[in-house]
């Protein structure tokens, strides 16, 4: 897969089949836009080519609205879609003046210009230009006058869409790991570099990396226990552990913290990036009524954690 952030340089693109949206999560429904896309370039003998869009629109159109919480951070959004056998990612750099073009402009400007494509598969619903001015019915109109063939992708899949999205991150917030991993066809990840914490989980026998994550937006899920499997330093074979995602209610904490047991090691491995997945959610935070028992409970939940991974 080719990746371009930059329009002026793209490439020539033979008979180009484009789709436009987030991809936020990468997930089975967003993966059924993608083999419709590859099956009909491969009808016509043309390139796949997947827009997308950095920063997130709405943080562009909405700055003091409701923070955005990605499922997919862009690089895990590259990852995931090279698996797909893509040709042709296009990274756009959403700014204000872009979002003020309008639509007739858009798709003159944008999508003609820069694409020249044979084929436009879209939403029904999807809107571009400046308010949103221009939609399926504008591509419908213009579509003989500049030879490109529309796919309209239909109501019930862009509501399927929105509703597997939307049932992901509900699914973890709470705490439903498996029912949002079913819906994103695979473990649902985050990724963070171990930095130095306070050691008090070495002092109670379970040493933890702590992970600063690479990117805020990330939709961080729920608080509480998971078992998780553990990639660094990308190595093929993961490794097991138990995370806690909390703010250590038993010490007064009020930071919230992500924190990583991995297993049977004992590798120094400060400033290295873990990807963890997270496959099971096991129980809330709580407060324990002394160390004792929350050492003691630490215990149940690891074993609790392999014998959910080992199934």
């Amino acid at each position: 897969m080719r990746i371009h952030r930059d329009l002026t340089h793209l490439p020539a693109l033979r008979r180009a089949v484009i789709t436009i949206g987030t991809f936020d999560g990468v997930h089975s429904g967003h993966r059924y836009i993608i083999q419709q896309l590859q099956e009909t370039a491969a009808a016509c003998d043309g390139e796949t080519v997947i827009i997308t869009f950095d920063p997130h629109p709405r943080e562009v159109l909405q700055p003091g609205g409701a923070p955005v919480k990605l499922l997919t951070t862009l690089d895990e959004k590259i990852e995931l879609l090279s698996r797909q056998g893509i040709d042709h990612l296009v990274i756009v750099p959403f700014t204000r003046a872009f979002s003020a073009l309008s639509a007739q402009a858009y798709l003159e400007e944008f999508l003609i210009e820069k694409f020249n494509p044979h084929t436009i598969i879209i939403g029904y619903d999807h809107r571009f230009g400046h308010n949103r001015e221009g939609g399926l019915e504008l591509l419908e109109a213009e579509q003989n006058r500049y030879g490109f063939q529309l796919v309209e992708i239909p109501q019930q899949v862009v509501h399927d869409l929105a509703v597997s999205s939307t049932k992901i991150r509900k699914s973890l917030q709470d705490g439903n790991i498996q029912l949002a991993n079913e819906l994103l066809g695979y473990p649902y990840f985050i990724q963070g570099k171990v930095i130095h914490g306070d050691k008090m989980g070495r002092q109670l026998g379970f040493p933890t990396a702590n992970l600063e994550l690479s990117d805020p937006r990330k939709l961080i899920p729920v608080e509480g226990i998971y078992a998780i499997r553990v990639y660094f330093e990308k190595e093929a074979t993961p490794l097991q552990g138990v995370m806690s995602i909390g703010t250590r209610p038993t010490f007064n904490g009020t930071d919230l913290r992500v924190e990583a047991h991995i297993f049977d090691f004992s590798q120094e491995i400060y400033d290295k990036v873990l990807k963890v997945e997270m496959i099971s959610y096991i129980r809330a935070n709580r407060k324990f009524e002394n160390i004792d028992a929350l050492v003691s409970q630490m215990h149940k939940d690891s074993q609790e954690a392999r014998d959910v991974l080992m199934s």
